[in-house]
């Protein structure tokens, strides 16, 4: 605190006398800027008054009153520069007090506390805060890591083995003179019911491969073309026989990339649902000449 207040004294006396010797070389300049203009006209009148004055010696008066009045600012300008570095201020004393070690010791004491404090404060925010942060960022790292790795099951507790026996029930099925070995063994062996291979009920169902029949030459008897228009803008064009079953329209549209269970073969114009049946030919459901249809999704309250 002694310290403190010594620099702020030293302080306010540098501005005070700075301020001083601002204000002296102001004073300075005005009187030496008066004394010269009053030479000046002191000059020119004595010049008027004692001699006859023509034309050419107004125009040399004129002249030399100007390279006066220009030399005027700057000997205001380089006077008080001069005279500062010719004459320089004396220096200015240093005021120091005496350190008290009464003083000294409190000072140290007073650091040495607020830097504890600022330590325990920097530790309890890497306890508290920025800690937490780190291991919520690194779990959720191994999360991703694990997910993408296809190894989530490393993100589970699991389970103990056997966790969850009864210890009597194990005790009933221990023979006398039962070795650790034998016991172990024993413990190791799966029941029956979990060896046994799984009964398969129903046999799998074989998986329904879709042939399309060839197409008819264009000019075949019976032959008509059909334009199926998809949802998704595309067309596919296709020949077939007045013969061929119903049916056939709900295969092409399988193999076209819509599923028979969510989609259907419509009509244009007028909008009707075609009724494909095994036993219905495509003359039978009205596809007699060229024609175009349409893959619609079905209702769902109707399926």
């Amino acid at each position: 605190m002694p310290n403190t207040i010594a620099i702020f004294r030293h302080t306010s006396f540098a501005n005070n006398v700075t301020c001083y010797t601002e204000i002296s070389k102001m004073s300075v300049c005005k009187p030496s800027l008066s004394v010269c203009v009053v030479a000046i006209l002191f000059f020119c009148c004595i010049s008027w008054k004692h001699s006859i004055i023509g034309v050419r010696d107004a125009i040399f008066l004129a002249g030399r009153t100007f390279l006066l009045l220009c030399f005027i600012p700057l000997a205001s300008y380089f006077y008080p520069r001069m005279k500062a570095l010719l004459f320089p201020p004396p220096p200015r004393p240093q005021l120091e007090e005496p350190e008290d070690p009464d003083t000294k010791l409190k000072q140290e004491t007073a650091r040495s506390e607020q830097q504890a404090k600022l330590n325990k404060k920097a530790s309890d925010y890497q306890e508290h805060v920025q800690k937490p942060k780190q291991e919520t960022l690194q779990r959720k790292k191994e999360e991703h890591f694990y997910r993408m790795t296809g190894a989530a099951w490393k993100l589970t507790e699991g389970e103990t083995v056997g966790e969850g026996e009864s210890c009597d029930h194990e005790e009933v099925h221990e023979e006398e003179g039962e070795t650790a070995l034998q016991r172990a063994i024993r413990r190791r062996r799966l029941p029956a019911s979990v060896s046994q291979q799984p009964v398969q009920i129903d046999p799998p169902l074989a998986k329904r491969v879709i042939v399309l029949p060839d197409e008819p030459p264009v000019d075949a008897e019976g032959a008509v073309n059909v334009a199926l228009r998809c949802l998704s803008g595309r067309t596919v064009y296709r020949r077939f026989l007045k013969s061929h079953p119903s049916t056939v329209l709900v295969d092409w549209m399988f193999k076209t990339g819509y599923h028979p269970t969510i989609y259907a073969v419509c009509t244009p114009y007028p909008r009707k649902l075609l009724i494909t049946e095994a036993h219905l030919t495509l003359e039978d459901i009205g596809i007699v000449h060229h024609t175009v249809l349409n893959v619609e999704e079905k209702d769902p309250s109707t399926t």
